[in-house]
């Protein structure tokens, strides 16, 4: 493949349907908008019905969608079928965090969570799966909290059973041609909080000493939405800055001096 054919099979969507959950605002928003520059019809899907404007603005499709409901899925692939006629991307990001501990976390906090993160992309995978008849790409937005135990296990347990759902579905519709892959992002900013306390902390312990951005991760949905990774399915790609690979021993090193930090 040369060069301007490898160009294309990254940037070029045309043709192609992609539903985006959570799609209304922040991370969502921006894979929304990037997949939508690259020629792809988007159905933006969420409870926000501020993502009506976003599909008015970008002529694409809004359904207010709860992730939890079949009968909310089977609206969504309806409205696919009739508007396109396919569906080739699923981007299962719609996601919600608790923030409290084992002890403080009430039974229906922590199904609600499970619910929305993970039994919500089981329901989107089991619904589109069947109208991805000439292959497609499924990807799930997991968490880098996915390899570690984060304060809040709600969120945490959520994001690690992404993983397994991502490999176990990657198996299990690759003789369809359909591949399931899971983004796992660190700390990506955005209106919602960008004032958090926890931020700072977060970004001192990165070692690219910095917050991702919505638009770095939409960059990565490109790529596995797009042609140019026809090769990967079951994986788990990490958009962290380093932070799960390392970032205690590195603040150790860099306290004791072994690592020498720029001013």
């Amino acid at each position: 493949m040369n060069a301007a054919a490898l160009r294309a099979a990254m940037t070029d969507l045309s043709g192609r349907t992609a539903i985006v959950t959570g799609g209304a605002r922040g991370q969502g928003e921006a894979e929304v908008r990037l997949l939508a520059e690259c020629g792809a019809k988007v159905l933006i899907c969420d409870v926000l019905e501020e993502g009506a404007a976003l599909a008015e603005e970008l002529d694409q499709r809004f359904l207010r969608l709860d992730v939890t409901a079949e009968d909310g899925w089977a609206e969504a692939v309806a409205l696919v079928r009739d508007w396109t006629g396919r569906l080739d991307v699923l981007v299962n990001n719609a996601g919600i965090i608790n923030r409290s501990l084992i002890a403080d976390t009430a039974p229906e906090a922590w199904r609600r969570v499970l619910d929305v993160n993970l039994t919500g992309a089981f329901l989107g995978i089991r619904a589109c799966a069947p109208l991805m008849t000439q292959g497609g790409s499924i990807i799930n937005i997991s968490s880098n909290s996915a390899f570690s135990g984060h304060y809040d296990p709600a969120y945490t347990a959520s994001k690690w059973g992404l993983r397994g759902l991502t490999r176990s579905a990657a198996m299990e519709y690759a003789g369809a041609k359909i591949r399931v892959n899971a983004i796992c992002p660190g700390l990506i900013v955005t209106k919602l909080n960008a004032h958090s306390p926890h931020l700072q902390p977060m970004i001192g312990m990165t070692p690219a000493a910095r917050s991702g951005t919505p638009e770095e991760v939409a960059q990565m949905v490109l790529y596995l939405a797009s042609d140019a990774s026809a090769f990967v399915t079951g994986e788990d790609f990490v958009i962290d800055g380093g932070f799960i690979a390392g970032a205690g021993y590195r603040r150790v090193a860099v306290e004791t001096g072994i690592i020498k930090e720029e001013p």
